[in-house]
């Protein structure tokens, strides 16, 4: 029987603001905090926008974007793939066939 996995309350900082977020890696908490706290930076610096709500939404709509992107590129990578080995099987399916045509 498997142990649930033990949630911990770790305490980051976001644009200044502090929360306490729950997980079972601490540390991947602590970088998603970090890269959020990034790019809420990085937009305010952009924007001149003070307005915490504003970045937040403006920092998500990046994330989301960069997000998509990689999704993007992941389903094509996949696909692709997919693609490889359908026509391998493809391939050794129709030289299986040959082979039973010939003996017979």
């Amino acid at each position: 029987m498997n142990k649930p996995a033990v949630s911990n309350s770790v305490r980051v900082e976001i644009y200044d603001q502090s929360y306490n977020l729950r997980g079972t890696d601490p540390d991947y908490i602590f970088k998603l905090a970090e890269y959020v706290d990034l790019k809420m930076r990085t937009v305010a610096e952009q924007t001149q926008t003070v307005d915490s709500l504003r970045l937040a939404v403006l920092a998500a709509l990046n994330i989301a974007d960069e997000y998509h992107l990689l999704k993007r590129k992941y389903d094509a990578v996949a696909n692709d793939g997919q693609q490889q080995k359908a026509t391998q099987l493809s391939g050794a399916l129709s030289r299986a066939l040959d082979e039973v045509l010939k003996a017979g």
